[in-house]
């Protein structure tokens, strides 16, 4: 089974917990949230934006209720639906358009047609052909503005091996974590659907030779990275330094070191 029918197996089966996903606990939400406030923070105050790979439309219908137009597009039809149900439930659906199609094909739209332009939550890192992902971000550039800002966020390589260290011990001993730690490669072996896990210098490389101006690199976890439990217990339980936890994370969420370590990092970029 080619890569694309399993990632759209996958995300069939998962339908409205990828919806609830970035809902779901504290932990999940810090996802959400820190991109929301990137997103707040480089926007244009209105105009037409380019979800890509935007699944079932949590961040498309975010937006359309703050007034933009939305496209979202994206390669599972079951996603879609959700998405769909979802922009009627918010009363946004006459200000999001619903397209299939895969991140790397973005021939349905013209050159410099969007305002912004969105990849977020792994879209890139589940193409796990290198040259697809580099036809990717050629699309993804070429159909946005002059000038507009680019959002793509990728699954970050070190939280997937601090994760086999702390959950899936086992995997250690098989071949499918040396191909992960050396070239951040998956096939879909072990239940999630394939994918390449980025390092931040590689993505940043990757788009500087697309001329791209990065704005800034965040980690969407941050600090908190694959510390659920805690992360999730800290929220419930102390309500007030949580707060100090969330300034916390705000003000370091941009360094490196963060970045590094988050299971999702942001990039945010402008086209030149």
């Amino acid at each position: 089974m080619k890569f694309d029918e399993l990632v759209k197996k996958f995300y069939s089966e998962e339908g409205l917990k990828e919806w609830l996903r970035l809902v779901k606990d504290p932990y999940h939400r810090l996802e959400l949230n820190t991109t929301m406030y990137f997103l707040e923070k480089y926007l244009p105050k209105e105009g037409l934006i380019l979800d890509a790979g935007g699944g079932p439309g949590r961040y498309a219908i975010e937006l359309a209720k703050r007034g933009y137009e939305v496209v979202l597009l994206d390669l599972t039809p079951r996603l879609l639906e959700i998405a769909e149900e979802q922009a009627v439930k918010a009363g946004v659906k006459d200000k999001v358009r619903i397209i299939n199609g895969s991140i790397d094909d973005l021939s349905a739209f013209e050159n410099s047609s969007f305002d912004s332009v969105l990849c977020l939550g792994g879209a890139l890192s589940h193409l796990v052909d290198e040259k697809r992902r580099e036809k990717a971000l050629d699309e993804l550039v070429r159909v946005a503005k002059r000038g507009s800002p680019i959002f793509i966020s990728v699954i970050g390589r070190f939280a997937v091996l601090v994760r086999a260290l702390s959950d899936f011990p086992d995997l250690i001993d098989e071949e499918i974590f040396r191909r992960i730690r050396d070239t951040g490669d998956y096939y879909g072996e072990r239940g999630f659907a394939p994918c390449h896990f980025y390092l931040p210098e590689e993505l940043e490389a990757a788009l500087k030779e697309k001329n791209l101006e990065i704005l800034e690199m965040v980690g969407l976890e941050g600090l908190a990275s694959t510390h659920r439990e805690e992360t999730n217990r800290l929220y419930e339980e102390r309500p007030e330094t949580w707060r100090i936890w969330w300034e916390t994370h705000l003000k370091t969420c941009t360094h490196p070191c963060a970045v590094g370590i988050s299971e999702h990092f942001l990039a945010i970029c402008r086209k030149q």
